[in-house]
């Protein structure tokens, strides 16, 4: 298992349904609790260990879905709102270097809560329309609302299971 992946990288080639939109609206939905699941035992030790050689601490794993869903919440807003609106891109990795990164868990899984609970509002309601709007951005060229919805789903079920597998090899 590729731990920097492990459950692989995004790929959906299959048609955006109406059930496929709805699956990853759960996991959005959900993550916020399984990602405190995850995380709520853990001592400032363990979560200060990376969850893999060279990569990022638990800590700062929690903290980046936080900007990252903040990021993602605002760009699917805009191109809702705009004309096909060019996004701005951000370093993750500088921004993992920034204090914040230092603060408890809590901090971010509480923002994380709220942030997805106005998310899912959002979401829910948008039709076929609203999902096929669109944003362009500066490395991915031109995205749909929908197709970021399963971005974003992976990139939660992505992150939490660095989490978890780290876990797993450390029995923890």
């Amino acid at each position: 298992m590729d731990e920097r992946y492990p459950i692989g990288k995004f790929d959906f080639n299959g048609k955006l349904t109406p059930n496929v939109i709805r699956g990853w609206m759960m996991e959005i939905e959900s993550l916020p609790y399984m990602l405190r699941r995850a995380v709520g035992d853990l001592t400032d030790e363990q979560l200060d260990t990376p969850y893999r050689e060279g990569g990022w601490t638990v800590r700062q794993v929690v903290h980046h879905l936080a900007d990252s869903h903040m990021n993602a919440y605002i760009r699917m807003k805009l191109a809702l709102t705009e004309d096909q609106p060019v996004i701005k891109d951000y370093r993750e990795a500088e921004w993992a270097k920034l204090p914040n990164y230092r603060l408890p868990v809590e901090a971010s899984l509480t923002l994380l809560e709220t942030l997805h609970l106005h998310w899912i509002v959002v979401l829910k309601d948008l039709n076929h329309e609203e999902l096929n709007k669109m944003f362009y951005h500066p490395d991915s060229g031109l995205l749909t609302v929908g197709e970021c919805i399963g971005t974003y789903a992976w990139h939660g079920r992505h992150h939490l299971a660095q989490i978890t597998s780290l876990k797993g090899r450390k029995k923890w």
